[in-house]
């Protein structure tokens, strides 16, 4: 209302929400997000997904196995292409068994409304797709909420990937932090977490934590899972580090063995004479 509040130190959390992407159509049509999907009540008969980014890849399966007939859109080959390609070669290929229609390197990709759903019309790998899907999910990235802030009066710099930050996750305003998905390139729930934790040291205490002291994990939840820590290979070249890989498939390890889980591996990366 008309109340004014001030302040010494603040922090920005504002987070983010699922990105609309800038595809033909796309305004015209209703589509799920990752917000709306878990309010559907009935399983669709035919399903359209955009992005085969984790949240992507894990719905495609999840209603490949529940009964749906999938179709995956990627505008990339293949699928999931922050994680490791030999193990997203893996799920790919557990994917294409459970029969998830995947129609990676799209082009041209069109949306438009039909009586029975949405008309998803697309090209991929030198063929044409025209199919109607019940309903369609769009699981293609996150935007920041930085609107109705007035971030610009305070002298705190933003751009479409959010508020800009120091390693101690400072904005351009000394006196104002962010954290979370606002300004973190690994959009996760502990991520931010453990972010809150350095803003309380360094607005209130003092201190001098550091974001880039964070060793961030993840996982993908398809089947079989993909989990990580820490820099891939081409993170760490990209870095100027130089290190040896090893890796052991899982169907050389005893408890996979008798699980009858063999697909897969584990791949440790080192710096080099570490």
């Amino acid at each position: 209302g008309d109340k004014t509040l001030r302040f010494i130190k603040a922090v920005i959390t504002t987070g983010a929400r699922a990105a609309a992407p800038p595809i033909a159509g796309l305004k015209h049509v209703d589509y799920l997000t990752n917000e709306t999907l878990f309010s559907l009540t009935e399983l669709p008969r035919r399903f359209g997904i955009i992005g085969a980014g984790p949240i992507g890849c894990e719905m495609a399966q999840s209603f490949a196995r529940f009964g749906s007939e999938v179709f995956l859109v990627e505008a990339e080959h293949g699928i999931l292409p922050r994680e490791d390609r030999d193990a997203a070669g893996i799920v790919q290929a557990v994917m294409t068994r459970d029969v998830v229609n995947l129609l990676c390197c799209g082009k041209d990709l069109k949306l438009t409304r039909d009586p029975d759903g949405v008309r998803l019309q697309v090209g991929s790998h030198g063929k044409s797709y025209d199919v109607v899907v019940d309903q369609l999910l769009v699981a293609v990235g996150r935007a920041p909420n930085v609107e109705g802030l007035s971030l610009e009066t305070v002298r705190v710099e933003f751009d479409k990937n959010g508020v800009k930050v120091n390693d101690r996750l400072q904005t351009t305003n000394p006196g104002i932090f962010a954290c979370g998905d606002i300004c973190s390139a690994y959009q996760f729930t502990h991520a931010a977490d453990f972010m809150a934790r350095i803003v309380i040291q360094n607005a209130l205490f003092m201190g001098r934590a550091k974001a880039s002291s964070l060793i961030i994990p993840w996982a993908t939840y398809t089947s079989p899972e993909i989990a990580h820590v820490g820099l891939y290979e081409k993170e760490a070249t990209a870095k100027g580090i130089e290190g040896d890989t090893f890796t052991l498939e899982m169907s050389k390890v005893d408890r996979p063995i008798i699980d009858g889980e063999t697909e897969g591996f584990v791949r440790i990366h080192v710096r080099k004479g570490g």
